[in-house]
């Protein structure tokens, strides 16, 4: 167990209202990339979803705005982000990175894991979802690489921070689409060890 920092203890406990409202999204969004999975994406309608969730459409629109936010709407990159930050100002920016996933994937329960697997799986395999995860690969490649300039002292643009963001980025987009592959792998034993690779690598 890991010890509590005066952060942890100063962060509120949400109260029973808010951890129903985010397992019925949870709940959501699992039965929607279920669905998609076995059906399509296409195929699949949004009051087949709230069928299946137990809920209204209605219900469903008002946690996803949108069919494609009902894959998208998890959101990593501010936490990993914050994590970044929170290292020891002395690491390297992959060091740094490294022990943010790694406290990232322990804070996340093996649920969720999968269900973020299969998401994957998902837009991967599915060219309208794929096409459309685009701005958000964009997004995460630009948070990571603002990250990693003020942990180098280097502009965002500086083009040996932004070779060293794609090169980061990339281990990380192949460790992902190998797990969307093979369930049974260790996402976080292997992608940590990808990225050791890259432990030389320098902005």
């Amino acid at each position: 167990m890991k010890p509590q920092t005066q952060s942890d203890q100063a962060e509120p406990v949400p109260g029973l209202r808010e951890r129903k409202k985010a397992r019925t999204k949870a709940a959501i969004q699992r039965e929607a990339v279920r669905l998609f999975r076995k059906q399509g994406y296409s195929a699949t309608t949004v009051e087949q979803v709230a069928e299946a969730a137990e809920v209204a459409p209605s219900t469903v629109f008002r946690y996803f705005a949108t069919k494609q936010d009902l894959v998208f709407s998890q959101d990593y990159d501010l936490p990993f982000a914050a994590l970044v930050q929170a290292q020891s100002p002395e690491l390297t920016p992959i060091q740094a990175e490294r022990r943010a996933i790694r406290d990232l994937l322990n804070d996340i329960s093996q649920q969720e894991l999968s269900l973020q697997r299969e998401r994957f799986a998902l837009i991967v395999s599915e060219p309208e979802l794929w096409g459309a995860s685009l701005d958000s690969i964009h997004r995460t490649m630009r948070i990571m690489g603002e990250e990693v300039a003020k942990r180098a002292g280097r502009e965002a643009r500086d083009p040996a921070v932004r070779a060293y963001t794609g090169a980061v980025f990339g281990v990380m987009l192949q460790v992902s689409m190998d797990w969307a592959n093979d369930p049974e792998m260790d996402f976080a034993t292997t992608l940590d060890e990808a990225l050791g690779h890259l432990e030389h690598l320098r902005p």
